[in-house]
C-alpha cells in the first residue's frame, strides 16, 4: 500500500472531520467498516457517518475480563479493540465455497461472487495491521493462494489509528510492534488532546491516502501537531514496556515440549477454543458438505460446500488413523502456544502472535499467554543453570 508520494498531513476536527472522511470513502465506492458500540462491546461493522463511531468510550481489560466504560471526554479512539478482529471480513467464520445443483441427470457448479465493493477499514491498530500481514502471508502464498481471501482483501483501504491508551493486557512492544502503526496503511490518525486543543492528526501512508486527505480540504498540521503525534506514541510505548523478548521465544521455547508446566496450565484450561476464535491470525479451518433433503419428489438436488473456522483445541483437530494425536488438554495447549510463539517462525518466517492480548482477555479461565510463556522460559533457565539439559 505504501509507495512514493508527497507527504501529506492534515488536522481533522474529531467530529466534523471524521464524518467527512467516512462519507468521502463511501462516496469513493468503499464499504466503510469501523468500530461501533453494541451490546456493551466494541464491534466492527458498517458505519455511515462519523457519529456511528465511539465517543467518550474507554475499556478495562484484564485476564478473563473486558468492560466498556463511558465518560464525557469526547475522545474518539481511547478504547481498545474487543473480541472481533478484521479477520471477520477477509476470512469469515463461515463461508460458502461452492454450490452444486443437479437437475435431470446434469449438474452445474457455482461459486460465490466477490464483494460488490472493496472494504475500507477504519481505526485499525498496529497489532491488527500486522495480523492482516500474517494472514496475507498465509492466505496469499503464491503456491496455494486462497481465492476467496484474495477477493475480499483486494483494494482494501486502511485507516490506521495510533493506540494512545493501551490496555494492561497489550504486549505488542514485545512482539515487534508498537502503539503507532509504521507501515501497511493508507491513512494514519493520531488523536491528540492537550493545551493546543482536541484534534485528529491524519497522515498519508500511500498515494491514494494522500489524495483522500487532500480532498478533505482540511487544515494543514503545524509543529505542535507533529510534536503531539510523537508524544502520544512515546507515552503509550512507555506505558507498556516489554514483557517478554518475543524475538528470542522460538529459541527459548524449543526444548519445552516435555515441561511439567503444560499439565499445570491444563488444570485450568477448559479447551474451549476461545483463544483461537478471537485470535486475529489463527487460520485453521474445516470443510463440510450439506445436501438439502427433499420430500416433494423434486428432481433438483443441491449441495453446498462450506468452510468454517476450526481450532487446535478441538479433540478431532489432530485426528490421524482414527485417533487424536493430541488427546489431552495439555497436549493441545502446548501445540497452540508453541506454534503461535515459536514454530510459526520456522513455518512462515514471521511470528504468529502480534501481542494484541485477545486470547488472555477472552479466556474464561483468565489464562495469560505471557505469564505461561514466561513460566516456561524461567523453567528452562533454571534447568540450564542446574546443568539439566533435557530434550
Amino acid at each position: 500500500m505504501t509507495g512514493s508520494h508527497a507527504p501529506v498531513a492534515v488536522r481533522l476536527d474529531p467530529r466534523v472531520g471524521l464524518d467527512a472522511l467516512v462519507r468521502l470513502l463511501a462516496a469513493d465506492g468503499y464499504r466503510v467498516l469501523g468500530p461501533v458500540v453494541r451490546n456493551g462491546v466494541v464491534e466492527y461493522d458498517d458505519v455511515m457517518s462519523g457519529d456511528d463511531l465511539p465517543t467518550g468510550v474507554t475499556v478495562e481489560q484484564a485476564p478473563g475480563r473486558w468492560r466498556l466504560h463511558h465518560d464525557d471526554s469526547g475522545l474518539r479512539f481511547a478504547w481498545t479493540p474487543g473480541a472481533e478482529s478484521w479477520k471477520r471480513y477477509v476470512f469469515p467464520a463461515r463461508q460458502e465455497v461452492l454450490r452444486i445443483r443437479r437437475t435431470d441427470g446434469s449438474f452445474a457448479v457455482t461459486r460465490p461472487a466477490p464483494p460488490e465493493r472493496p472494504f475500507a477499514f477504519l481505526a485499525v491498530r498496529d497489532c491488527e495491521l500486522r495480523a492482516l500481514a500474517v494472514l496475507d502471508r498465509v492466505e496469499l502464498d503464491p503456491s496455494h493462494p486462497d481465492p476467496r481471501y484474495a477477493q475480499r482483501r483486494a483494494g482494501t483501504f486502511i485507516v490506521a489509528v495510533t493506540c494512545g491508551t493501551p490496555a494492561a493486557t497489550c504486549w505488542c512492544t514485545s512482539m515487534g510492534g508498537g502503539p503507532q502503526p509504521g507501515t501497511g496503511y493508507d491513512v494514519r490518525i493520531t488523536e491528540a488532546a492537550d493545551h493546543h486543543g482536541h484534534r485528529l492528526v491524519a497522515e498519508a501512508g500511500s498515494e491514494r491516502g494522500a489524495q483522500v486527505l487532500i480532498r478533505l480540504a482540511a487544515t494543514a498540521v503545524d509543529e505542535h501537531d507533529l510534536a503531539a503525534v510523537r508524544s502520544v506514541a512515546e507515552a503509550a510505548t512507555q506505558s507498556m514496556g516489554v514483557r517478554l523478548d518475543g524475538a528470542a521465544l522460538p529459541t527459548l521455547l524449543a526444548d519445552a515440549d516435555d515441561s511439567p508446566h503444560w499439565q499445570v496450565v491444563a488444570e485450568r484450561c477448559l479447551s474451549c477454543g476461545n483463544c483461537t476464535m478471537v485470535c486475529p491470525t489463527c487460520f485453521c479451518s474445516t470443510f463440510s458438505d450439506h445436501t438439502a433433503l427433499t420430500s416433494d419428489g423434486s428432481a433438483v438436488v443441491e449441495t453446498v460446500r462450506e468452510q468454517s473456522w476450526a481450532s487446535c483445541f478441538q479433540l478431532d483437530h489432530s485426528a490421524l488413523g482414527g485417533r487424536a494425536v493430541r488427546a489431552t488438554t495439555a497436549d493441545r495447549y502446548r501445540q497452540w502456544l508453541t506454534h503461535k510463539l515459536a514454530t510459526w517462525q520456522e513455518q512462515f518466517g514471521t511470528t504468529g502472535c502480534v501481542g494484541c492480548g485477545r486470547c488472555t482477555v477472552w479466556c474464561p479461565a483468565g489464562i495469560d499467554i505471557v505469564q505461561e510463556a514466561a513460566a516456561l522460559v524461567a523453567e528452562r533457565a533454571r534447568l540450564n543453570s542446574a546443568g539439566d539439559f533435557r530434550t
